[in-house]
């Protein structure tokens, strides 16, 4: 493993933001950013060892302030939406930013989330290592948390993000990496004749404002269902609900046979003329699979690339969408003494 620390540039206050390159023995490189402990670059062979990254992002550092698609980057305090920004710990309401592009919900931790700021890195070992302290009160969110995220590369082709956090006292997290995926290479087109199996027989279905319901439906037999690999553009246009609400896929999906603690397949995102596949692993109930809906207008990328809709796939492997008000779901509740662990594994290979 090889790992190069280089300055890429200044935040507003005229700190250092550092950018890393990680490379194994195989040629996979995985660059890093400060900003929002975010993934910039993801480089892979197709099936006929031609090099290209395959994950979207942008060509300078102040890009990724604000972005508005979160590219590559950690949501938090609390990824995905909070209905009406106000959740309940011990009977105490708390009331959150609302910054939804309607105004009326929370989304992704508020503009100053976790995505927006410059965290603190290392390198430990073989790994590089982001860590943010949010202060109590910050967007509205109760006690201080400190947030980690640490990314290890590996020879296996691998990249295993770790992802932690402990509290001086009760609040809510979760936290996911927000990656899009094209696996023709950033800018090559839409991800629309990519295939998506996913792990799992039941979806949340939500309102038109994109806020969770609590149901747990079966998708059997709905344009939800991946359970056997598909194109991702097979059935985008079919007239159901969150199709129709979201643009697209803008959903999340129970993972099928998850246990606390313990890792579990969640998808597996191939594409037939490159051979690319990533497989996902995850300790986390959920993921969502956002089929960038909205890319249109987000800043120019990598390369001199305009992204436009449907130019990238997220799969982001998190807790369920406003557990916190959703007594049904898993617990997001984190206390103090208590850490927050889970995992998230890319696996890169060719068909």
């Amino acid at each position: 493993m090889n790992i190069e620390v280089k300055t890429w540039g200044k935040t507003p206050d005229n700190k250092d933001i550092k950018l890393y390159t990680l490379t194994n023995a195989n040629g996979v490189k995985v660059q890093l950013s400060d900003i929002g402990a975010g993934i910039v670059s993801i480089v892979t062979p197709d099936r006929y060892g031609h090099m290209e990254d395959i994950a979207l992002g942008y060509p300078h550092p102040w890009d990724y302030y604000n972005d508005g698609p979160c590219a590559g980057k950690t949501p938090g305090r609390f990824a995905n939406r909070i209905a009406n920004g106000r959740f309940k710990i011990d009977d105490i309401e708390y009331q959150l930013e609302l910054n939804t592009s309607d105004g009326k919900h929370h989304l992704h931790g508020g503009s100053i989330g976790f995505a927006n700021q410059k965290w603190a890195s290392r390198l430990v070992g073989e790994s590089v290592v982001f860590t943010y302290l949010s202060a109590d009160g910050e967007a509205g969110y109760p006690a201080e948390l400190v947030a980690k995220v640490r990314y290890t590369l590996n020879d296996e082709n691998e990249l295993n993000i770790h992802l932690s956090a402990y509290s001086s006292g009760a609040t809510i997290v979760n936290l996911t990496n927000h990656t899009y995926f094209n696996l023709k290479g950033e800018g090559n087109g839409d991800i629309l004749d990519h295939k998506l199996r996913l792990n799992a027989s039941r979806f949340l279905p939500a309102t038109k404002e994109l806020i969770t319901t609590g149901e747990m439906a079966q998708v059997v037999d709905t344009p939800m269902d991946f359970t056997q690999a598909k194109l991702i553009g097979r059935d985008i246009k079919e007239h159901f609900p969150d199709l129709i609400n979201g643009k697209g896929y803008d959903s999340c999906w129970v993972i099928d046979g998850i246990e606390k603690d313990k890792l579990c397949l969640a998808a597996e995102l191939s594409h037939d003329d490159t051979g690319r596949m990533v497989k996902i692993y995850t300790t986390q109930p959920g993921i969502q699979v956002y089929t960038g809906n909205w890319l249109s207008g987000c800043p120019k990328g990598k390369n001199g690339h305009v992204y436009e809709d449907y130019s990238g796939v997220a799969l982001e492997c998190q807790a369920l969408p406003d557990s916190p008000n959703k007594p049904n779901f898993p617990n997001t509740i984190l206390r103090s003494g208590e850490e927050y662990l889970e995992t998230i594994i890319f696996k890169f290979s060719t068909l």
